[in-house]
């Protein structure tokens, strides 16, 4: 009798199946082949995939195996039809590519020839396999949902920060905690990302997964708003119809479940917010990067139509150089009319009724109460971190002294060796840290600013605009300033209060508004 040869598929799809169910499927498939005199070349498995796509490593290496063969394969072995795909296009594209190379797909239960009335059940039995995946898919979204109502955890990683408790709520990690401040604390105040991650890295802090930061994590960590103790959970578009979800999409504001208080708090709302802008900020305004003049206004400035307004530089009938803001709607759509405006005079306006109105006497005393309470503030904040930090050096102290034990105990190793250099690296690191903090503190506590160091300061910054020094201005502007709007019929300055931390004493936002 002619042996034929075949391959195996075997997949489970979650955590309700265990690698056992693998077992049992290649049991029943190795006694189905012993039975129809067909030899075994080869076999492919995925853990924990799911059928509905056909993003499996396991299954793509099986469909290419079958595709370079030369052997002579005749067929695929599944424990079920469900084990292929749960999809239906999915399963006949591959099918296809399968059956070019004479290779067809053969279930151990679902005992299926050529015959017209197999190709039909066949068809009955994937489609009902689909319906399954697509049902069962509803009332997980269902289960989740109520559980998003009630701002409970609905499966993955807990975010940073967040430990998830037995009944699937969530409680704050001390330490993580720290980390989480940190970023946020180093962020606003200017520290690029390197820095960042440099810093949590020195003091031994790790993602969620004990990984070290990276770019990405400490960008998603800046951008979600369960920091603030707001719950949010359906925020992202699920699986297009390609098997493919884009995280960065969102869906529209009326299926997105929010809880206020659904989260312990961890950042304040105002640093959050501050978080936002400056990302906003950092964002490259297009075309930036080709600039050879200074723009004092670059991603603070934006058209009537809501597209950010761009440096532009030509020549003017005369042969001058004209320099001015341009909508950048009109150099990528062309359908915004608002003209460009001159430079100059835009710029000249917004630092003229800056100086005007809010670098003036007036906010003085209201601005040195208010930073001497936020100098209070951040000496509270930094006595937190101190602790934090004490209690992270401890431990680190402990897990040395096991290694040192395990050493003593004759347990050598080049793991245990380096694990032991890295943990002496963070404490030292955190040693310096808690001292530079001690040192900072007690510094704060008698610091205290006055009216005369305020003044100072405000003339320092008017000597910048009376001189037109417009590269101190533009490192000073973006305190002041939070937007310029430029209409067809006038300009609005919106400026922040004179620092983003100023309470009610000061006016919130100070509207300016001229006609063109």
């Amino acid at each position: 009798m002619e042996v034929l040869k075949a391959v195996v598929y075997a997949r489970f799809s979650s955590d309700n199946q265990r690698d056992e169910s693998i077992d049992a499927q290649l049991r029943a498939i190795n006694e189905y082949a012993d039975k129809n005199n067909i030899k075994i070349v080869n076999q492919f498995i995925d853990r924990a995939k799911s059928a509905t796509s056909d993003k499996r490593p396991e299954f793509q290496n099986m469909i290419k195996f079958c595709e370079a063969d030369t052997t002579g394969i005749s067929m695929v072995i599944v424990h079920k039809l469900d084990r292929f795909s749960r999809d239906k296009y999915d399963s006949a594209m591959y099918k296809q590519k399968l059956k070019v190379k004479g290779i067809r797909v053969v279930s151990v239960l679902e005992n299926l020839d050529n015959s017209p009335e197999s190709l039909i059940l066949e068809s009955v039995i994937e489609g009902m396999a689909q319906y399954y995946s697509a049902n069962l898919a509803r009332e997980v979204a269902k289960g989740q949902r109520e559980n998003g109502l009630r701002a409970m955890h609905n499966g993955g990683d807990a975010p940073l920060g967040y430990d998830v408790t037995n009944n699937k709520r969530y409680a704050i990690n001390k330490e993580e905690a720290q980390a989480v401040k940190i970023i946020f604390d180093m962020y606003i105040n200017g520290y690029s990302y390197s820095n960042i991650i440099d810093k949590l890295n020195d003091l031994g802090y790790k993602t969620k997964r004990g990984n070290k930061f990276g770019k990405n994590s400490l960008y998603g960590i800046l951008s979600n708003e369960k920091y603030t103790g707001v719950y949010v959970f359906n925020k992202t578009q699920r699986k297009g119809v390609n098997g493919k979800r884009n995280g960065h999409k969102q869906k529209s504001e009326d299926e997105i479940i929010k809880v206020e208080g659904g989260m312990p708090q961890i950042i304040s709302k105002e640093v959050f917010l501050e978080a936002q802008e400056m990302m906003q900020k950092r964002k490259k305004t297009p075309g930036s990067h080709k600039a050879t003049t200074l723009y004092i206004l670059t991603g603070l400035i934006k058209c009537e139509c809501g597209y950010a307004m761009q440096g532009n530089k030509r020549k003017d009938k005369y042969g001058n150089d004209y320099i001015s803001y341009r909508c950048g709607c009109r150099k990528q759509k062309r359908d915004c009319n608002n003209k460009e405006i001159k430079r100059d005079y835009l710029e000249e306006f917004v630092l003229t009724e800056l100086e005007k109105h809010v670098l003036n006497d007036e906010a003085i005393p209201a601005l040195s109460k208010a930073l001497n309470e936020k100098l209070r503030s951040k000496s509270n904040n930094n006595q937190e971190m101190l602790d934090n930090l004490k209690n992270k050096l401890e431990k680190i102290n402990k897990e040395i002294e096991n290694i040192l034990n395990a050493i003593m105990n004759g347990i050598v190793n080049s793991m245990l060796k380096d694990k032991l250099d890295e943990l002496e690296q963070v404490k030292l690191n955190l040693e310096l840290k808690i001292n530079e903090l001690s040192i900072e503190r007690n510094s704060e506590e008698s610091v205290n600013i006055t009216e005369d160091q305020i003044r100072s300061m405000f003339g320092q910054f008017k000597d910048f605009v009376l001189t037109r020094n417009l590269p101190e201005c533009k490192k000073f502007i973006s305190d002041y300033v939070k937007e310029v709007i430029v209409y067809r019929d006038r300009i609005e300055v919106i400026f922040n209060v004179v620092f983003s931390f100023v309470d009610n004493e000061i006016s919130h936002n100070l509207h300016i508004i001229t006609l063109r």
